[in-house]
């Protein structure tokens, strides 16, 4: 072999040498970009699970706020007729019948738009709202049975005549719909940070007093014809909240509570 091939030998091996450094280098960074793509993907899921589990537990330890903006006036009387609250003053010549859940996200937003007025309603002598708190979300926390532990708070607080206070703070923090309500204990925190003195009112919560009795009445609500409604996806029946005046359902687009309180509502 000449001196010429014997180059062109070595010049051939030599890139072939390279191309398998290159190739070997290029399978590595393959593998390291796959194991930092992993590690990344890993790091994500494991960021979201953290983040859904504190967004979901973000009641646990914490105390419900009273609040400070609710104020019956004089002669205003919250009284309990079975599970149904009376809010208002002796001869009020409106009423409207409310039905909420205090998981609902759509009922908050109805006691944010319309709360202080209708309170102020109440407060002026004009209009008297009964109060029905349902427990349709009840298996929408975690873990369930919120709704029907609030519901069952509130009717207790009634005999202190702290309803609407409770009520108004229970919708100013209420939990997010799938995640952990409130429990026991921290209802019963808001009731004595409210004034609640009563030994009762604690015995009530624990024991569930009236549990039975606002799931029979939900039953019934749920089956009365005259407050089923019309939903946007085109559903139709019970839905939450429900505003009825004189037993029937009214629509609560625009401005209905003067409509309500003019007569033209009803």
């Amino acid at each position: 072999m000449g001196e010429a091939a014997r180059k062109r030998q070595r010049q051939a091996q030599a890139a072939k040498s390279v191309a398998q450094a290159r190739g070997a280098s290029s399978e590595r960074n393959k593998i390291i970009a796959i194991v930092v793509a992993v590690v990344v993907v890993a790091a994500v899921v494991i960021g979201g699970v953290v983040w859904i589990n504190s967004s979901k537990n973000s009641t646990e330890g914490t105390a419900i706020a009273p609040t400070t903006s609710t104020t019956l006036g004089p002669g205003v009387v919250e009284k309990l007729d079975g599970v149904v609250v009376s809010v208002g003053k002796p001869g009020a010549p409106k009423t409207i019948d409310l039905y909420a859940d205090f998981l609902c996200p759509y009922c908050k937003q109805l006691q944010d738009s319309y709360g202080p007025k209708m309170e102020q309603a109440v407060n002026s002598g004009q209009l008297t709202v009964k109060y029905h708190m349902v427990t349709l979300l009840n298996e929408n926390s975690d873990p369930p049975g919120y709704s029907l532990d609030s519901a069952n708070a509130a009717l207790a607080a009634v005999s202190s005549q702290k309803f609407t206070a409770f009520h108004d703070a229970l919708f100013k923090s209420q939990p997010e719909e799938g995640g952990r309500g409130y429990d026991k204990a921290q209802l019963i925190k808001l009731g004595h940070d409210l004034g609640i003195t009563d030994p009762k009112f604690d015995q009530t919560v624990n024991a569930g007093t009236y549990d039975k009795q606002i799931q029979a009445a939900f039953q019934q609500t749920e089956n009365d014809p005259n407050l089923a409604q019309d939903f946007p996806n085109g559903a139709h029946g019970f839905g939450t909240p429900t505003v009825a005046v004189n037993g029937k359902a009214i629509s609560t687009q625009g401005d209905w509570l003067t409509g309500v309180l003019n007569g033209t509502g009803s």
